[in-house]
């Protein structure tokens, strides 16, 4: 048997073998050299950054957001007001299966299908590394119930919130406004303003109304807490805290009672009603009817209601005091006349025939006057107590455009008011100069004559038509109108607003007072509003128009109760009083009322007796059924221009 022998080379095998070590120690040196590099970079170089890291990771810093500002009345009443609820929120990042997570929390707590709406449309608006709102103002029971499941629902968590809330609901609603969730627009708004870091924590700003003109004021500062957290993210406890500053509450101008009584009033009527302090500028009442509820908006409105509100041919959500623009009609008439006096156009004892209308020289067309065949023989005061049209059409030709817009100026037709709320009109006082830019035309004479009785180009706002009535009832002096009386930040007292005169017009003081007796003779018998004056324990001073919605042609017969509802004229009425001592000037509109006596007037004899006398309004008997008048009452007013 031959064996097979192989001779080992047991140097080579060891050579091989210890440059095999020398290769694999030489790795590991250097291997454990870098590691060695690494830990004093990251553990020596970098200790300051990671030991900050690593305590971000163990304390968070958590916003605090301020309580919000209280708005209250005059009279200290609650407008808008807060409460603390229990809501139950999610991050949808830190959910693994969002639908099965929401079905197991319906086993727990309620969630309707209107929680899932709202929660499915702010998902959308959302990061998913924000918390969103699932169900909020849990009870107490339903909270209870959930903290014992709280370990099944990672990315789930209770937290307690402030809620906005208005006790008065819908009364007041277009001056107090509402508070909506912030979206990116707002977002965007407060980067730009460098306020962004203010509302960290905070998931809703001001949107409309005084809610939305003193966000800064109501918001307050966010405070923030150090939170210690435990590896699943959970805090433990609160190693320190920088509190909130709460946001300041506003004292308004306004008192309620009055605010409501004027809304019944209007009934449902469509219209706006601003009643002013002559001698401050402060506001009285503020009345947009229709009228809509601002909590529908708190946390997102859903989207019956909004399609109700948004639809509507009544269109609720428009603050009608600021944005409804309107002829001014016949209520423009004591401010033409005033020009006229202060021009030396009209002194007295100058008067007209009236023939019942006005013909330009040399023109075949007839400004005609609201009464057939006229008025006979019309001075300054009677003009403005029966509301003559041709002894205005007469004045307003001789005046000229330029002079009338120029002095119309001084008590604020034209321009915004200042009031302490945003998006105001400015309305229109028209000029030669705004029609060429406008429309390229040239302006014709027959324009300026029907300004004269405030139609043709001329809109006001109702806040406008109050603010000039209360200049004139203060012989001139205009002050910024405000709804605000006084700010009183957290724990101090109330820094009370300070009136503000904006213009003053030197007026003299015996054509003031002629003007101001035509329109006391209009609450008298024989004037366009003796039933608003009549039984008054107070002297009023007023001036009733009627504002044609459409247009007739010459020669064309006018009827107003033929035409649909919406076609039909607006009423409006202005007034101070008491008229020896004005402590309330006022300005009310009815779309599509009619007459200003007896639609409007009424509404303002309401809110004077009120507030001049606590005398409330009798409950309105029943409506019962009666024939239309065949024509307007005698001492009613129709205008007709072309």
């Amino acid at each position: 048997m031959n064996a097979r022998f192989t001779l080992r080379n047991t140097q080579q095998e060891q050579y091989s073998f210890r440059i095999r070590l020398g290769v694999a120690a030489a790795f590991m040196l250097i291997f454990f050299g870098l590691l060695a590099v690494r830990f004093f970079y990251l553990q020596i170089t970098r200790y300051d950054y990671y030991h900050t890291q690593a305590e971000n990771n163990r304390i968070s810093l958590v916003p605090t957001p301020p309580a919000r500002g209280l708005i209250l009345d005059r009279n200290g009443v609650k407008l808008a007001d807060n409460f603390f609820a229990y809501t139950l929120e999610i991050t949808p990042s830190k959910v693994a299966n969002l639908d099965a997570t929401i079905s197991a929390l319906g086993r727990l707590v309620e969630i309707t299908p209107a929680d899932r709406r709202r929660f499915d449309r702010l998902h959308e608006q959302s990061r998913d590394f924000e918390r969103i709102p699932l169900r909020t103002q849990l009870t107490e029971l339903e909270a209870a119930r959930f903290a014992v499941e709280r370990y099944r629902f990672p990315g789930v968590e209770l937290y307690t919130r402030q809620f906005r809330y208005y006790p008065r609901g819908a009364v007041g609603a277009h001056i107090i406004g509402y508070i909506g969730r912030i979206n990116d627009v707002d977002q965007k708004n407060l980067a730009d303003s460098g306020n962004a870091s203010n509302y960290k924590g905070s998931d809703h700003i001001g949107k409309s109304g005084l809610e939305e003109s003193y966000e800064s004021r109501l918001h307050g500062i966010t405070g923030t807490q150090q939170v210690e957290n435990d590896a699943g993210g959970h805090a433990i406890r609160v190693l320190s805290s920088q509190p909130p500053t709460p946001g300041s509450d506003l004292v308004l101008t306004i008192d309620i009672k009055l605010q409501e009584i004027a809304e019944k009033a209007f009934g449902d009527k469509r219209g706006a009603l601003v009643a002013i302090d002559p001698s401050n500028g402060q506001i009285l009442a503020f009345v947009s009817m229709p009228t809509y509820d601002p909590n529908l908006f708190i946390n997102g409105i859903d989207p019956e209601s909004w399609k109700a509100l948004n639809e509507s041919l009544d269109k609720p959500l428009i603050n009608r005091p600021l944005r409804g623009a309107y002829p001014p009609g016949s209520t423009f008439k004591p401010f033409v006349a005033l020009a006229g006096l202060e021009a030396g156009l009209r002194e007295p004892p100058f008067s007209i025939s009236d023939p019942g209308f006005y013909k330009l020289d040399g023109s075949t067309h007839l400004y005609r006057d609201w009464k057939a065949g006229g008025h006979g023989m019309v001075d300054m005061k009677k003009a403005i107590t029966i509301s003559c049209d041709t002894f205005f059409y007469g004045l307003a030709q001789e005046l000229g455009i330029m002079r009338l817009a120029e002095f119309a100026g001084h008590f604020g037709f034209g321009k915004k008011s200042g009031i302490d709320l945003d998006g105001e009109l400015g309305g229109l006082m028209p000029t030669p100069e705004w029609k060429k830019k406008r429309f390229k035309q040239p302006w014709y004479p027959g324009e300026t004559v029907i300004v004269g009785i405030g139609q043709g180009y001329t809109l006001v706002t109702p806040m406008q038509l109050a603010q000039a009535t209360a200049i004139l009832a203060n012989n001139g002096t205009a002050y910024r109108p405000h709804l605000v009386s006084a700010i009183q930040p957290s724990g101090e007292s109330p820094r009370p607003v300070v009136p503000e005169v904006m213009d003053q017009i030197t007026l003299n003081p015996e054509h003031a007072e002629l003007v101001k007796q035509g329109m006391m003779d209009v609450t008298k018998p024989g004037g366009t509003a003796a039933s608003v004056g009549a039984g008054a324990a107070y002297i009023i001073a007023a001036k009733t128009g009627t504002a044609q919605v459409v247009g007739i042609k010459q020669n064309e017969s006018y009827n107003a109760a033929a035409l649909s509802e919406r076609n039909r004229d607006h009423a409006l009425f202005i007034a101070y009083a008491p008229a020896d001592a004005p402590k309330i000037a006022l300005a009310v509109i009815v779309e599509n009322g009619g007459h200003g006596g007896s639609t409007a007037g009424p509404i303002a004899r309401q809110v004077m007796d009120y507030y001049l006398l606590g005398k409330e309004p009798a409950p309105a008997p029943k409506p019962a059924a009666k024939p239309k008048p065949a024509t307007p009452p005698a001492e009613e007013e129709t205008e007709v221009y072309d």
